[in-house]
């Protein structure tokens, strides 16, 4: 089974899912990335979906998992670069990805996170 690459930027850890994700593969990622923002103490995570043409029903509650995982664990999660017909399908599934951020790609993703750190250091 294929492992999801998780880098450290700073106080954000950034995934770039490179593959269409099989299901053993999201649940390694979910695995990981909990473990990963316990033992760092990351503030935020980045997943850049950029390279996925297709989504399943699977891989979208997946996404929405991570955030509300990485949110118990006092992480902000922002997807970015998601392609139209992945966004398209999302919403044909009826998966809103509740609680989940998205950016255009990953500047704007940086910059979000950025803005999210600043308001929670300045007591917002």
């Amino acid at each position: 089974m294929d492992r999801i690459p998780i880098l450290r930027m700073g106080e954000t850890l950034l995934v770039t899912i490179q593959v269409d994700m099989q299901d053993q593969t999201a649940l390694a990622l979910q695995d990981d990335l909990a473990d990963r923002i316990a033992k760092t103490g990351a503030s935020g995570v980045m997943i850049d979906i950029s390279a996925l043409e297709i989504v399943d029903s699977f891989v979208g509650r997946m996404l929405s998992s991570i955030s509300g995982i990485a949110r118990i664990l006092s992480a902000t999660t922002v997807v970015v670069g998601m392609q139209p017909a992945v966004a398209i399908t999302l919403v044909e599934l009826g998966l809103s990805l509740e609680g989940v951020k998205t950016a255009l790609n990953v500047e704007r993703g940086m910059a979000m996170l950025a803005a999210v750190r600043a308001e929670q250091r300045h007591g917002g």
